[in-house]
């Protein structure tokens, strides 16, 4: 198993979910523009002096800060994030702790230790709960296996350890018994369903964490996305990646990007064709232009961060500024006419780039 120093120095990276048209309902993506924080945004935007996040200026700090207060009020009794109607509770939780998680909070330990000791005793019981170790919709599955892996070494109690491995082991059985014959993944746990890279870029993450983390991943399956990435969903003509089959939306390109950068694949021509199809996106950094806005980022941060020091040096000042304006004026990044509960802890995640305090999101 990795420990504690090792993911606080090694790793690989992280991965979300994305869609195409019309967002799975793990969550819709909002098209009204979140209104601004001047409070935030007027902060000094010197950046930080201690030579290891130079990008974090004190707005975004303060931004990601007010964003986890935000998260904190608003945790179910449960442990859990999600609606109101307690949509999404799985994939909600999943990053409600990466977003703290990211800044260097752990469970059980610092202020914030009994709000992520709730949201990680939701997520084993819900498993624990599970006879099979899945926990309902491809999506949200991997963004818990995802968060499992990350957490796996990393609480305050040593019998946690087992708790999380166990459940971790279950769950990646489920995502490599569902990998269809293309090498893709679907909505629902069976190979039967199909592929599109929204689904395949989110479980593939989770699979490439939990790789890192020690849990066995074959190789055949690692190359069996290559040959989706690649065959079934690269555009040729312009870089990009579709959804399903070959096409190009900013979404799937950010997601497909990323997998394939995680796949071993970073410093090949196609992949290279990806990453200059999303910094030759016009109008990439503007909410009102593109949809499904926190995806896209969620992704293409860690996209760039692999790409090398020059993209990521150009990319995150442009996103961090932007996330600092979208800010809602209690913290979060929901618009309140559809709160969903992954763009804050999105957004949060993002901001927390330069953090680098766990393996998915370092180089």
């Amino acid at each position: 198993m990795k420990t504690s120093y090792n993911k606080l120095i090694a790793g690989t990276i992280f991965v979300s979910l994305l869609v195409k048209t019309g967002v799975p309902d793990v969550f819709a993506e909002d098209d009204a523009v979140p209104g601004s924080l001047p409070s935030v945004a007027e902060v000094s935007g010197a950046e930080a002096t201690d030579g290891e996040a130079p990008e974090l200026t004190e707005a975004a700090d303060l931004a990601m800060e007010r964003g986890l207060e935000f998260l904190i009020k608003t945790q179910k009794p449960d442990g859990s994030w999600a609606q109101d109607d307690g949509k999404f509770a799985t994939a909600g939780t999943s990053l409600g702790l990466m977003a703290f998680m990211v800044k260097g909070h752990f469970p059980g330990f610092g202020r914030h230790a009994e709000v992520l000791n709730r949201a990680k005793e939701y997520l084993l019981k819900k498993a624990e709960e599970s006879s099979t170790g899945y926990l309902g919709g491809m999506y949200e599955h991997g963004l818990y296996t995802l968060c499992l892996s990350e957490l796996w070494g990393m609480t305050a109690e040593r019998e946690d350890n087992k708790r999380i491995q166990v459940q971790l082991e279950r769950a990646v059985q489920v995502i490599l018994r569902a990998q269809s014959p293309l090498g893709g993944w679907r909505y629902h746990a069976r190979p039967d369903c199909g592929q599109d890279t929204s689904v395949t870029a989110m479980v593939f993450v989770a699979l490439a964490s939990a790789r890192q983390a020690g849990i066995l991943v074959p190789t055949e399956t690692i190359d069996r996305v290559v040959g989706y990435l690649r065959d079934q969903v690269w555009d040729e003509k312009t870089g990009g990646f579709g959804y399903q089959g070959r096409g190009h939306t900013l979404a799937c390109t950010a997601g497909g990007a990323y997998a394939a950068q995680l796949c071993g694949k970073r410093d090949e021509e196609w992949v290279q064709a990806a990453i200059k199809y999303l910094q030759n996106s016009p109008k990439v950094f503007n909410r009102k232009e593109i949809g499904y806005y926190y995806y896209v980022h969620y992704y293409a941060i860690s996209a760039m961060v692999l790409a090398g020091d020059e993209h990521y040096a150009k990319w995150y000042p442009q996103i961090r500024d932007a996330l600092i304006t979208l800010q809602q004026g209690n913290g979060s990044w929901q618009n309140p006419e559809k709160p969903y509960p992954h763009s804050t802890p999105m957004a949060i995640i993002i901001l927390g780039a330069p953090h680098r305090y766990i393996p998915i999101y370092q180089e």
